[in-house]
């Protein structure tokens, strides 16, 4: 089971730092998630400090960028690191795709395999230079003049992850792609006998040989102190409680019984009442969802829960090198590692 952290694009003249700070740990990725800046542009500074770790999106938001603009990106961070790029690519939801980003929102489980097939095509064009078509509802490529495919010593396979939280795309990723990256909104329950069979279900229907590769930021509680404990316990519950409120994440809580929490979640939202949300979270759920431990023995315990579910973990609050009340966390998974 490999090691990642998790980044937010804060300051991209510390990217390369802080992407160096993570190779010299000794974990084996890094992760850039899509929030106020593009997820793509620390990477590449990424790719040039480091020389081991595995670097990739999770996630870049597909739809508002057309499949050709997004495989020239992904082709070109696959060059810069020497192959250890990784696409994580996910849907949003419908406000965020036609609102924030003015893009075409259709039926997102079709519009992504169509999405993942036009990278494809286009990939295979950039190494053959023969042309290529795809066509598709959604998204039409037609490339016949090898001048605009990028002239480059070697041509990197580039393996592909979607997220999620429900069967749809987790069969869509067994179906297509190399990995998948699991919502931290889960149970291992749910991961056990909901979004396994689907991925196994999707690996059935399509033609990947390799194995569907596993990754998750879980959630975690931990702290040196009691302060420091209370404070995660409250991050955490809060972070649940949003979730929750999404209808679509509705399967998770009808598993274990928890449905009913949803329309009382939606009412304090509407009554602008998110801070109180966390106290519907209870303890039951709290350990359900997160992995509760003190520094020392977190790395084990999540190794312990999601041995022979997961293939690559991290905790769900980003790597900040410089927060030194993360500090004695982060040497402890570092150590880990090793053991």
């Amino acid at each position: 089971m490999k090691f990642d952290v998790s980044v937010f694009a804060e300051d991209l003249n510390a990217a390369s730092d802080i992407a160096a700070k993570v190779e010299d740990y000794g974990f084996d990725g890094l992760w850039v998630a899509e929030a106020a800046h593009n997820p793509f542009l620390p990477l590449a500074h990424a790719a040039l400090a480091t020389e081991r770790i595995t670097l990739g999106t999770a996630i870049a938001v597909a739809f508002p960028r057309n499949p050709q603009l997004m495989a020239q990106t992904a082709w070109d961070l696959a060059q810069a690191s020497g192959g250890r790029f990784v696409l994580g690519l996910g849907t949003q939801i419908k406000p965020h795709i036609t609102k924030r980003f003015s893009a075409m929102w259709g039926k997102p489980a079709q519009q992504l395999r169509e999405y993942i097939q036009a990278l494809r095509t286009i990939w295979d064009f950039y190494r053959s230079g023969l042309p290529s078509a795809f066509r598709g509802e959604y998204y039409r490529v037609n490339l016949d003049s090898a001048s605009s495919a990028p002239r480059a010593a070697s041509a990197p396979q580039i393996p592909i992850y979607i997220a999620g939280v429900n069967t749809g795309l987790a069969k869509l990723a067994g179906e297509l792609c190399d990995g998948f990256h699991v919502h931290a909104f889960h149970t291992p329950q749910y991961l056990r006998q909901v979004l396994l069979p689907a991925f196994s279900d999707g690996r059935q229907r399509g033609d990947v040989g390799s194995k569907l590769a596993l990754s998750c930021a879980v959630f975690v509680v931990t702290g040196a102190t009691a302060a420091e404990i209370e404070e995660s316990v409250l991050l955490s519950k809060s972070q649940i409680a949003f979730y929750a409120s999404t209808p679509s994440y509705r399967r998770v809580l009808e598993l274990h019984g928890w449905q009913d929490l949803i329309p009382e979640l939606n009412a304090m939202l509407r009554r602008n009442r998110w801070r109180e949300m966390h106290t519907l979270v209870s303890d039951e759920m709290l350990e359900q969802f997160a992995v509760i431990a003190p520094p020392d023995e977190l790395p084990y315990k999540v190794r312990e829960r999601y041995r022979g579910l997961l293939d690559r973990v991290g905790f769900y609050f980003p790597f900040v090198p410089g927060d030194q009340s993360k500090r004695v966390i982060w040497e402890h998974a570092a150590k880990a590692m090793t053991d």
